[in-house]
């Protein structure tokens, strides 16, 4: 495996791509309404400007919360407990980290929860 701090810098460059992605769209749809009658209620066409502009919102929210899980593991890690469940104190099994690396609980507290 990688080292975590690997995992998890591929991670955050890859939630930053994702979240300049989405400020484009959120950037084009607000262009969109900007140009199009306030009453978009009513467009045969299909669904409204307003729905697309909450679905892409959304979007951002979790890119968001996904960045703020990453940077909290980059605190684990210079912390000293990357890779201890905060539940029972044992070790984060390796595969658990490399399929989530921002993962702060083992798969039996992590199952337990939900």
């Amino acid at each position: 495996m990688d080292s975590p701090l690997d995992a998890l810098r591929a991670a955050r460059d890859h939630a930053r791509r994702r979240l300049a992605e989405v400020e484009v769209q959120l950037a084009q749809l607000r262009d969109a309404r900007g140009a199009e009658s306030a009453d978009d209620e009513h467009d045969p066409e299909g669904g409204t400007l307003s729905a697309e502009w909450s679905r892409i919102e959304g979007v951002r929210v979790g890119v968001l919360a996904e960045m703020a899980g990453i940077d909290a593991a980059f605190d684990r890690v210079a912390a000293g407990t990357f890779g201890i469940c905060e539940t029972c104190g044992e070790v984060i099994p390796e595969g658990r980290l490399e399929v989530r690396p921002t993962a702060t609980r083992c798969v039996r507290c992590a199952e337990r929860r939900q």
